[in-house]
């Protein structure tokens, strides 16, 4: 039948009759012109401009379109409707939304971020900041945390993932992190940071970086930081300590090789295999992860590090000093010797002491004892209070004296050798300098102990006299009843 004869049997239109018989389905509607809205004519500026300023402030104080409607009525006069603006907005939003290149990642190289969690260490609640290296290729990871994200907390984390991996990569991405990057230049080069500077030419990879405020350009490294926050740190981790805590995380890394992730046949470790072959050989000793410095000891016998005043001995007061910060550690020293090594505090503004250091300027300001910051967080065993309580209550003031010397013995000897030593002395009844000093060398020597008290004119003296025949026999006259 004809088109004419079709469109009256089943009654619809002729057009329609013509698209069924151009068409194998329906194509639908087809919009031939763009959509027309004369009411928003000459106000499409002024929302553009709008929505371009909301790039420079808080995303949560960005123009809504219920927002840029108002602004448009009372402002400028505008007659239209909200759902006109509505659609606007959603149009120009749906065309601004980034289109990414689907990448394919060659063996070798890697990606490195740091991420935030909570964790528990030693009993105390804190944030740790933990490194990732991400391997693409194979998707081989390693993980490490650190109480801040610093520039030797960075150094640190790629010289033990380099020694996880045993390997060190052709090239490495990054963000542009302080730590890292001192100065973006105007041709878009970087200037190095000058620990980071000095770790690549130990090394000798390509340190590559993503356009700033861009966290996709290393999108594996990013997804690694929610990976490892998810399955590693969920419950809140609790560890003694942050060895005890890296020990955990470099054995989750390693089970982890095992896994065959979706859209591949293989293990990770069986894909790592083929990063490792292109990677590069370590070299012959990992590079010295510390932040270097130089200071002056004040008058306090202290050394300023990060806000922070560490303690060195009394010897090296008001000399110039060289200092060397690691993630874990405060290393001083004077010329070429070291003089002191402290814990790594993260605090601001607060004091980290050796009480040994103060100890023979105490002995000569002897007056000081009781008062000394420096000793008045010092916990030692009970049994050096006895000691000292003991000495002054023979020899008063030369007693503090000799128990200050006695103190001194932990430049030589350790605390548990002292303490033994101590106890010993204290059983013996030997309260002096010298016979601590002798104990504490037998105790470290293995060997028993040759005392002479007679050296000790200040010690109790027990006259015991020589019992006569007689005194027995006043016992069986009866006089002693």
């Amino acid at each position: 039948m004809s088109q004419r004869e079709a469109a009256r049997q089943f009654g619809v239109s002729r057009d329609s009759v013509r698209k069924m018989l151009a068409f194998s389905v329906p194509p639908g509607y087809r919009r031939t012109a763009p959509v027309k809205r004369p009411k928003l004519d000459g106000f499409t500026e002024i929302i553009d401009g709008w929505l371009e300023g909301d790039r420079e402030v808080h995303r949560k104080q960005r123009h809504t379109a219920k927002r840029v409607f108002e602004r448009l009525r009372d402002e400028h006069g505008f007659t239209g409707g909200y759902t006109i603006i509505k659609d606007y907005m959603r149009e120009r939003e749906r065309r601004g939304r980034e289109i990414f290149v689907p990448l394919a990642h060659p063996p070798g190289h890697a990606q490195a971020d740091f991420g935030e969690a909570v964790v528990v260490i030693g009993g105390v609640e804190q944030k740790a900041h933990f490194f990732v290296m991400d391997l693409p290729h194979s998707d081989a990871c390693f993980v490490r945390a650190y109480p801040a994200a610093t520039a030797e907390a960075w150094v640190d984390g790629h010289v033990h993932a380099f020694a996880f991996f045993g390997r060190v990569p052709v090239s490495v991405l990054y963000d542009n992190d302080r730590c890292l990057v001192a100065k973006i230049l105007a041709d878009g080069t970087r200037q190095r940071a000058t620990l980071f500077s000095g770790f690549l030419s130990h090394y000798l990879f390509r340190d590559r970086y993503g356009r700033p405020g861009k966290g996709n350009d290393k999108g594996n490294a990013e997804g690694l930081v929610g990976y490892s926050r998810r399955n590693f740190m969920v419950p809140v981790p609790r560890f003694v300590s942050w060895a005890s805590f890296n020990a955990y995380l470099e054995e989750q890394c390693r089970k982890r090789q095992a896994d065959v992730l979706r859209g591949q046949s293989e293990t990770i470790g069986e894909r790592l295999v083929r990063d490792l072959v292109v990677m590069s050989d370590l070299p012959p000793a990992p590079f010295d992860a510390c932040d270097q410095a130089t200071g002056r000891v004040s008058s306090q016998a202290l050394v300023r590090y990060k806000t922070n005043d560490y303690s060195v001995p009394v010897a090296y007061g008001h000399r110039d000093v060289w200092i060397r910060g690691y993630v874990d550690e405060v290393v001083i020293g004077c010329g070429g010797e070291l003089i002191a090594r402290h814990p790594r505090c993260y605090d601001r503004e607060d004091m980290v002491f050796d009480p040994v250091h103060y100890l023979p300027l105490i002995e000569r300001k002897i007056n000081a004892l009781d008062q000394a910051a420096p000793l008045a967080e010092w916990n030692l065993p009970p049994e050096f209070a006895t000691l000292r309580r003991l000495m002054e209550a023979r020899m008063i003031k030369a007693g503090r004296r000799e128990y200050v010397q006695v103190l001194r013995l932990l430049e030589t000897f350790d605390i548990d050798d002292l303490h033994a030593a101590v106890k010993k002395a204290l059983q013996l009844g030997a309260v002096g300098f010298d016979a601590v000093k002798h104990l504490a060398l037998c105790h470290v020597e293995k060997r028993p102990p040759k005392l002479d008290l007679d050296v000790y004119p200040y010690l109790p003296r027990a006259n015991v006299g020589t019992t006569s025949a007689a005194s027995y026999m006043s016992l069986l006259s009866g006089d002693a009843a």
